[in-house]
C-alpha cells in the first residue's frame, strides 16, 4: 500500500473551521475505491496543526486520487486557508492494514 501522513499548518483564523473546510474532500477522498483510510487528526501541542493520515492499495489507486477531479478542487480550495505549503512523507509499505503493536498487547 501507499502510506502518506502530511502535517498541515492552518492560518488561525480558519483552524476551527478546517474539518468543515475539508470535509468535500475529506468524504470524496474515503468514497474512493482504492482509499483504505484518510484520517485527521489535529496536534495536542498546536491547535493550527492538523496531521492528515491517508493509504490508498497500490500506485495505481493512488494515481487515480491525485488525477481525481476532488484532489484538483482541493488544490484550487484548501490553500488559501495554509499558513504554510504542508509537510508530507509518502512511502510503499508491504502491508494492506494496520499491524498490532505487540509492545503493548492487551489482554
Amino acid at each position: 500500500m501507499i502510506f502518506i501522513t502530511v502535517k498541515f499548518r492552518i492560518k488561525p483564523e480558519s483552524a476551527e473551521q478546517w474539518p468543515q473546510i475539508a470535509a468535500s474532500f475529506t468524504n470524496a477522498t474515503r468514497s474512493e475505491p482504492g482509499c483504505l483510510w484518510f484520517d485527521w487528526s489535529r496536534s495536542l501541542e498546536d491547535p493550527n496543526e492538523y496531521v492528515l493520515v491517508e493509504a490508498f492499495r497500490d500506485g495505481e489507486a493512488g494515481a487515480a486520487h491525485v488525477n481525481s477531479d476532488h484532489f484538483k478542487q482541493a488544490q484550487r480550495d484548501l490553500p488559501p486557508h495554509l499558513a504554510e505549503t504542508p509537510r508530507v512523507i509518502n512511502t510503499t509499505v508491504d502491508q494492506d492494514d494496520w499491524s498490532r503493536l505487540g509492545e503493548m498487547a492487551v489482554d
